[in-house]
This record gives C-alpha cells, sequence and structure tokens, in this order.
C-alpha cells in the first residue's frame, strides 16, 4: 500500500450511512481503542481472503476494534462478498465512491489494498498483516 507507514498518524475519514445497515463511520471516533483498518474489494481476491481471515481472527478479542471497508461500486456486490466470506462484523462498510473516495485517496490505495493496526491514539504501529502476524500482536 502506498506511502503510509508506521509511525504516522492514520488520516481520519468519514464513511456516510447508506441505509440502516450502515450507520455513518467516522475513523476519529476510534480514538482510545485498538483499531484494525482492513480495506478490500470483492474484486480483488487477495484483499478479500485477507479480510476474511482477520475478521475471524478478531473475533474473540475485545481489546481491538476491527473496521472493514469495502470499495465495491454496488452495495449488493459487497452485501454478497460478506455472507459468502462469513464476516460477521458490525463494522463492516461498503464505500461506494471507490477510487474517487477520501479514505481511497488518503491511504494510497491505488497501489493495492492493505490494512493498518492502529494504536489508541490513532498511530499506525503495523501494516498489511495476515491473521498470524495480527494473533502474534493480540497474544
Amino acid at each position: 500500500t502506498g506511502g503510509l507507514s508506521e509511525g504516522d498518524v492514520a488520516p481520519d475519514f468519514k464513511i456516510e450511512s447508506t441505509s440502516e445497515e450502515q450507520p455513518a463511520f467516522k475513523l476519529a471516533n476510534m480514538k482510545g481503542r485498538y483499531v484494525l483498518l482492513s480495506f478490500w474489494a470483492s474484486y480483488d481476491a487477495t484483499s478479500r481472503v485477507k479480510n476474511a481471515a482477520l475478521s475471524k481472527e478478531v473475533r474473540d478479542y475485545d481489546r481491538i476494534k476491527m473496521i472493514s471497508v469495502s470499495f465495491d461500486h454496488y452495495a449488493s456486490v459487497y452485501r454478497q462478498a460478506v455472507k459468502q466470506d462469513g464476516i460477521q462484523l458490525p463494522e463492516s462498510y461498503v464505500e461506494t465512491e471507490g477510487a474517487n473516495s477520501k479514505a481511497f485517496q488518503a491511504y494510497g490505495l491505488e497501489n493495492g489494498f492493505g490494512n493498518y493496526l492502529l494504536d489508541s491514539n490513532g498511530v499506525i504501529i503495523a501494516k498489511n498483516l495476515d491473521a498470524e502476524e495480527l494473533s502474534s500482536y493480540l497474544n
């Protein structure tokens, strides 16, 4: 993924509410918690598989909140992918603006999807983790 590195403060972003199923989200509201941001899209198999594995890994940990953000252009495609992948996160969002969204641009995702582990102050402490690496951080 793009130019963000460990030690950088994660750029704030907001996702507008699209329905009762998806309330609005603002990253700044997560301050004080450890957060795993996972960026993916159903058309990108690697990011989709990694997102599903990470979501399974964080299920048993209360001290970290995973925010899953899909950049699919259609909410229906996103919902089908979430169902197929068994994603059971209340904090799963679709950003239908795709590459035009502020989050996509702020995180430099034009070079590929990825994930970021943030500390309670919103500082990036790791990036592009797989489930095994995340597990070692959590333990």
